[in-house]
């Protein structure tokens, strides 16, 4: 069996030298690309849940891929349209979220897989939505670090991108690159799929099918169009000169000051010296001087420009053009503005952004050191966000929902909220120093006492006595210890967080899965994998050439309500602290039909 790494790795170079993809359809015989693929995505949230059919994760096998992979070589493969759901948005709207079944999905990571490898090293280096050691923060991160200067913002949104993606548009996108009209069909077939909604099948005669795994990498490729239209015309045309030329003003009066330094001594010219830090020293509206920066993430885009707003307004324009006659979509004309840097803030990516001006903050060496200067705000409302959520009536509430909960899980529960609020905006200037996070802090105490005084029918001043502790930093915090014999004691803490800006960023999109593997000549392997080609059923210890695997959502759910392990597998897959267990065709009927307990657990 060919190594799946050394197929990507091709398929990566030929990518990187711009050379076209061929014979590719040929590589989805492959079982390897499969099993790849199933250790990639059996952990995720949505592998037990239905699409149109009852099918899941759970059963998983080889007979599985030989299935899919001898209707593919027949040319028989049909796709299952997407089961609809919606889920709400940020603004209260409703978005389409498509479920497939699992046999689909199986095969759009085993194409992703490829398609990534070839297109990743030609997406823009300003593109950072769904991209590999890429994301939000990665974003914010160059615009903070080489947008200095900037005098106006273009914000822009796609209106309803993921729905509006021209099938036409994007085959020929891909058929520029891709020289296998048989992967061309196969694609074009899950873009026509469609979808069923309230038990009727409906077409889908636009878009990419969102709740996809495929779907992000094809929007990239769709729009790599747009980023090469900035970098290659936009940008050029709209960047020229060196250096602003020297403001005349600042020149005449930084010459009377360097006379006065002079002639009258170093204590006479103070008055002279802050009336030349209020004179730009450089001519802000210079015509020989122009910066254009781009940044996109997924729909949403980012311009900073060095112009007027008239040569802003122009670029806007133009950009609107080439969506609607290029790729047939339509910015949103609410959502598309243009704002002054110094004046006003864009929004982008959760953040607000501004550039900063202040002619009293001076370095070391008493030069202005902030002037134009990209800041990256916290909006204040995420303040008022949470404080809706923990609050009724503009009074801070305890959460009943949860009080069920034990008082570790609880206070988890409400650091784990804390945490992930700072480290996305960790990189905002007003983040720490008493700052916005301070305030979400004490909301969310508050709700986290009132939560634990609810729970034990007491007072909130008695729990934050019961609780309170000092770190070894001497941060206050609240802590919740569990003693357990024979084993260190479990430790919840709420708090304890420096809120402090780390330029930088909390680098959360590092691949982070400690998931043991077997290197094998076949490419390393996930443990999944590795188990399910050792063919041993995990319950009655025989050797099968049909090995199933059960799958279950959670460990948890084996021991909800209380209810303590009572089956032979219950307590197997407790003890291996695993969702999944390897079984012969026999074991796996019983246990999904319930043999062992009498119960069902489907």
């Amino acid at each position: 069996m060919q190594n799946t790494d050394a197929i990507l790795d091709i398929y990566r170079k030929r990518g990187e030298a711009r050379l076209s993809l061929e014979r590719v359809y040929r590589q989805l015989f492959n079982p390897e690309f499969y099993l790849r693929a199933y250790g990639k995505i059996y952990r995720n949230a949505g592998s037990m849940t239905r699409g149109a059919t009852n099918e899941t994760v759970d059963g998983m096998s080889l007979d599985k891929i030989h299935k899919i992979i001898a209707t593919l070589k027949h040319g028989t493969w049909s796709w299952t349209p997407v089961r609809r759901q919606y889920i709400p948005k940020a603004n209260g709207k409703m978005r389409p979220l498509g479920i497939p079944t699992w046999s689909d999905k199986l095969l759009q990571e085993v194409l992703r897989s490829m398609l990534d490898a070839y297109y990743e090293p030609q997406f823009s280096d300003n593109s950072h939505g769904f991209r590999p050691n890429r994301g939000c923060l990665t974003a914010l991160h160059k615009i903070q670090r080489t947008w200095k200067g900037a005098k106006w913002f273009i914000e822009g949104d796609i209106k309803g991108c993921f729905d509006n993606i021209d099938h036409t548009v994007l085959l020929e996108i891909l058929r520029r690159h891709v020289k296998d009209e048989r992967i061309i069909n196969l694609l074009a077939g899950l873009l026509k799929a469609g979808y069923m909604e309230d038990w009727k099948k409906r077409d889908t005669l636009s878009g990419t099918p969102q709740g996809g795994i495929i779907s992000p990498l094809l929007a990239n490729i769709y729009l790599n169009d747009l980023d090469r239209f900035v970098e290659d015309e936009l940008i050029p045309e709209y960047t020229k000169g060196k250096t602003r030329q020297e403001n005349p003003d600042y020149a005449r009066a930084a010459w009377k000051l360097r006379k006065m330094r002079m002639q009258t001594g170093r204590d006479d010219h103070r008055e002279l010296l802050a009336q030349v830090r209020q004179i730009p020293s450089t001519d802000p509206f210079d015509e020989g001087y122009r910066r254009l920066r781009y940044a996109r993430y997924a729909d949403d885009f980012l311009l900073g420009f060095i112009g007027s707003k008239k040569e802003a307004e122009a670029i806007r324009d133009r950009i609107k053009t080439y969506l609607s006659e290029k790729l047939k979509l339509e910015l949103s004309i609410e959502k598309t503005l243009i704002t002054h840097a110094v004046d006003e803030k864009a929004h982008f990516l959760g953040y607000e952004i501004k550039v900063s001006k202040s002619n009293s903050k001076l370095s070391s060496s008493g030069k202005r050191s902030i002037n134009g200067q990209i800041s990256l705000l916290m909006p204040q409302k995420v303040v008022l966000k949470i404080r809706q959520q923990y609050s009724r009536d503009g009074k801070i509430i305890h959460r009943p929902e949860i009080a069920c909960d034990s008082d570790y899980t609880i206070v988890q529960r409400y650091q784990s909220v804390l945490r992930g609020i700072y480290n996305f905006y960790c990189m905002a200037t007003n983040v720490g120093n008493q700052g916005r996070m301070h305030r979400i802090h004490w909301d969310l105490q508050r709700s986290l006492v009132k939560t634990l005084a609810f729970k034990h029918k007491t007072t909130g001043q008695r729990i934050v006595e019961r609780h309170k502790t000092r770190t070894p930093l001497g941060q206050t915090v609240l802590q919740v210890t569990v003693d357990r014999p024979d084993k260190p004691p479990l430790i919840a803490i709420f708090g304890g967080i420096p809120f402090v800006r780390t330029p930088d960023g909390v680098k959360d999109w590092e691949d982070t899965d400690l998931t043991t593997t077997w290197h094998t000549p076949s490419g390393p392997r996930s443990e999944i994998v590795h188990r399910l080609m050792f063919g041993e059923c995990e319950l009655c210890g025989t050797k099968t050439e049909r090995p199933e695997v059960h799958h279950i959502r959670k460990l948890a759910d084996l021991t909800q309500d209380g209810r303590r392990p009572k089956t032979n597998w219950e307590k197997v897959m407790i003890a291996r602290k695993r969702k999944t267990l390897v079984l012969c065709h026999p074991c796996h009927q019983n246990v999904t039909h319930g043999r062992y307990d009498g119960k069902s657990l489907r």
